[in-house]
C-alpha cells in the first residue's frame, strides 16, 4: 500500500516563517543557537527569525537575551555580515537579561535574502518527506550546504547517526552542523479517553500525532478535534503511514484484537517505540498470543508494557502524561 499524506496544521517553525517572510521582505535575519554550556534554556539548533519591521518568531534563550539578539539582527540585516555572538555569566547583557543562573550561549546570526529561499525550501521539503539531513554552515565564509543522510559520509554521517549538532573543526575551518532528524511521530491506535489527552499533548511539545481507529463512533471531530485520524484497521493504517525509526506506536484501544493487530505491525518495523496499555496479567496473555503468531522473545521485549513511566499515574490524563514522558525518554536516549 502506498503511504498516505494527512493534512496537518500549518508549519509555524522559524524556518517556515523565515521562508514565508522572504515572500514579503527582501531579507530577514536568522539566529541559531550553535553552542551551549551550563543551564542554557534552548538547545543547540534553536532558531529565532527576525523581520526588518522588528517582528520575530522562535527563541534562542527562552527570553533571557532575545532583545539583545534582535538588536544585533537588525544591525546584521543592515550591513549583511553574519556574526557569531556569545553570551555568558560574565556578560553585562546576559546579567541584565537574566542569564546569571549560569551558562554560556553562542548564537550565529545570519542575513537571509530572497536568493536563500531555495536553501530554506530544501530544509522544509526534507522535513515534509521525513528525510534525515544535515545543514552545514561554514563559520568563516558563511557558505551553506545540505547533506542528505543517504549521501553523507565521514563526520557528516556520524553526526546523523548520533543526532548531535554543534561546531566541528574540519581541514578547511570550523563549521556548524545542524542535524535535522524527522519529527517524532506518535501514532496512537485507539481513539480512547487517554488519546484525547495524549494527542494534543504530543503536538504541544513538537511531536506529530496521528490517530488510528476503525470504530467510527470513536473518531468524531467532537472527540478528537483536528488531530489527523485514519478510520482503518490498525495494520492497514500503519502500513499506509509507513513506520520509520522516528515513529512511536501506542496501542490503547482496550480491545485485545485491535491492540494485537497494531503491535504485530509495529514489531515488523524498525519504529522508535512500541507501547501497549494493560496490566501485567493482560500483557502476559498478550505475549502468549504474539508468540503463537511467530514473534520471538527478543521481538516482544521491544514492547513497553505496562505502558508509560512508573509515576503512579491515575486516570486518562496522568496515564497520557506518563506515556509521552516515556516516548521522550526513548527518543532522547535518556537513562531509565
Amino acid at each position: 500500500m502506498n503511504k498516505v499524506e494527512l493534512q496537518r496544521p500549518a508549519d509555524s517553525s522559524p524556518i517556515s516563517v523565515a521562508r514565508n517572510w522572504l515572500g514579503t521582505y527582501d531579507q530577514v535575519a536568522l539566529a541559531t543557537v550553535v553552542s551551549t554550556w551550563g543551564s542554557a534554556p534552548v538547545p543547540v539548533g534553536g532558531h529565532l527569525v527576525v523581520a526588518p519591521d522588528g517582528r520575530f518568531e522562535g527563541s534562542v534563550s527562552g527570553g533571557c537575551i532575545e532583545m539583545d539578539v534582535i538588536s544585533k539582527a537588525e544591525d546584521i540585516m543592515h550591513d549583511g555580515q553574519s556574526k557569531l555572538l556569545e553570551f555568558g555569566i560574565a556578560d553585562e547583557a546576559a546579567w541584565r537579561a537574566g542569564l546569571p543562573c549560569g551558562g554560556t550561549i553562542k548564537i550565529l546570526v545570519e542575513m537571509l535574502s530572497k536568493a536563500d529561499a531555495p536553501y530554506l525550501e530544501s530544509i522544509l521539503e526534507a522535513r515534509r518527506a521525513r528525510r534525515p539531513h544535515v545543514a552545514a554552515i561554514d563559520l568563516q565564509t558563511g557558505r551553506r550546504r545540505i547533506f542528505e543522510a543517504e549521501l553523507a559520509e565521514g563526520e557528516i554521517r556520524e553526526r546523523i547517526e548520533t543526532g548531535e549538532s554543534g561546531i566541528f573543526s574540519f581541514d578547511e575551518g570550523d563549521a556548524f552542523l545542524q542535524v535535522r532528524l524527522p519529527t517524532v511521530r506518535v501514532v496512537i491506535v485507539g481513539a480512547t479517553h487517554i488519546t484525547q489527552v495524549l494527542a494534543p499533548l504530543a503536538e504541544q511539545i513538537g511531536f506529530d500525532a496521528i490517530i488510528i481507529d476503525p470504530r467510527t463512533a470513536f473518531t468524531s471531530i467532537e472527540r478528537l478535534g483536528h488531530t489527523p485520524t485514519l478510520t482503518e484497521w490498525p495494520e492497514v493504517g500503519l502500513a499506509a503511514l509507513g513506520l520509520d525509526p522516528r515513529t512511536a506506536v501506542v496501542a490503547v484501544t482496550h480491545a485485545a484484537h485491535l491492540d494485537d493487530d497494531a503491535l504485530a505491525a509495529a514489531l515488523r518495523s524498525d519504529c522508535l517505540y512500541i507501547g501497549a496499555l494493560g496490566s501485567r496479567k493482560t500483557h502476559a496473555k498478550r505475549l502468549e498470543r504474539l508468540r503463537a503468531a511467530g514473534f520471538s522473545d527478543a521481538d516482544l521485549e521491544r514492547i513497553h508494557a505496562p505502558i508509560g513511566l512508573a509515576i503512579g499515574a491515575k486516570g486518562p490524563a496522568e496515564i497520557a502524561l506518563s506515556i509521552l514522558a516515556e516516548i521522550v525518554q526513548v527518543a532522547r536516549r535518556a537513562e531509565a
